[in-house]
């Protein structure tokens, strides 16, 4: 059984999204601030957690922080409305998604699936579709694995997602709306911002000069694709 970690200072919202994730099968683990989400991480076997970023003692920003010090687990953020900084520095620094308060529950819950999905699927056993290389970038489908000169990087199941999309089909460009739509499996619906900082995210992480990429770059007004050229 799946365990998912829950962390919001509001005990109301913690019960209610412990109700909403336990009659979909989910086991929950419950926390009311950030230091006490990382220690769970710590010390207990979670695929995935859900954090509220306005919290006393440490909050969601600095516990996600923490948390990719130790682990890829999908976190997904819970952000007041019209927050659009926490927004933008949780994806920064990690967030593989992010949901406003108040939210729907259907919504939450077909994030949850969908994050569960790309992360259980990376770190499946069972053989995919073989090795991608472009230059120095060197991604396994099978072990779910990105080496850039030879050197492994530690990325997120979201970002390994974005950079096997693009590729699959180097010098192709993708759309924020196309990489959001084949990514994350639903429409964009002006989700675009959480695909450009991914990206940036993603740049930091394979590029030498990620001001200056020489594999992931952007076609200004179309979007992104993977240099042929550095093949």
């Amino acid at each position: 059984m799946n365990q998912i970690l829950v962390c919001d200072d509001e005990k109301d919202i913690v019960n209610a999204l412990k109700i909403y994730l336990q009659s979909e099968g989910y086991e929950v683990l419950c926390a009311y601030n950030g230091s006490e989400a990382v220690e769970i991480v710590k010390n207990q076997s979670v695929q995935l957690a859900i954090l509220d970023v306005m919290m006393p003692v440490c909050d969601g920003i600095s516990a996600l922080s923490q948390i990719r010090e130790i682990s890829n687990i999908p976190v997904i953020l819970l952000t007041a409305k019209g927050e659009d900084t926490d927004k933008v520095l949780g994806l920064n620094v990690g967030a593989d998604d992010y949901i406003t308060k108040p939210f729907n529950p259907v919504e939450l819950l077909a994030r949850v699936r969908s994050q569960l999905r790309r992360f259980l699927k990376l770190g499946a056993a069972e053989a995919a579709d073989g090795v991608l290389k472009v230059g120095t970038i060197l991604l396994d489908d099978r072990a779910k694995t990105v080496t850039v000169d030879g050197n492994e990087v530690s990325l997120t199941p979201t970002e390994f997602e974005i950079l096997k999309l693009l590729m699959q089909s180097p010098g192709q460009v993708f759309s924020l709306s196309k990489i959001y739509e084949n990514v994350w499996n639903e429409a964009v619906i002006g989700n675009e911002r959480t695909v450009a900082v991914h990206i940036r995210h993603l740049r930091e992480k394979i590029e030498f000069d990620p001001s200056a990429p020489q594999y992931l770059k952007v076609v200004w007004a179309q979007g992104y694709k993977i240099e042929k050229a550095g093949m």
